[in-house]
């Protein structure tokens, strides 16, 4: 167990694995609770910002989301390449957001996790009421 630790803070503490890592961003993006949902309402196209929000606030079993929120993971997913942004030269500019193609890639990664916890639903239930009937 040491050595793995060891070996693990090793790989993270090089240049390649800095904080600005896109292994370590990338993984805080969709280890986060809206991320996900984002990339799968962004599957079906491009969405503008009020639509992606009302989308968001009915699917999510959580509180809704703030319009910062979405405004800060939309920022993180563009600037990761993951969504991109388009913008109209209109006065307000209409502003929308669509999967890029590393963003659909990623998209796809993100509905197979959907569907391997579905897949174990079941067992996810039972390990749960194992566990409560034991605390």
């Amino acid at each position: 167990m040491e050595d793995t630790v060891a070996r693990l803070r090793a790989q993270m503490a090089t240049a390649e694995y800095g904080r600005d890592d896109p292994i370590r961003t990338t993984m805080a993006l969709i280890g986060d609770s809206w991320t996900p949902l984002i990339l799968l309402v962004l599957e079906s196209g491009e969405w503008r910002h009020a639509d992606l929000r009302r989308a968001l606030d009915q699917l999510s079993g959580e509180r809704p989301i703030s319009q910062r929120m979405l405004t800060l993971k939309l920022r993180a997913l563009e600037r990761e390449g993951y969504v991109t942004r388009h913008a109209t030269p209109d006065v307000p500019p209409r502003v929308s957001y669509a999967l890029s193609p590393p963003g659909r890639e990623l998209q796809r990664l993100v509905r197979t996790k959907v569907q391997w916890i579905a897949d174990r639903r079941g067992a996810i239930a039972a390990a749960r009421a194992q566990y409560d009937a034991t605390r």
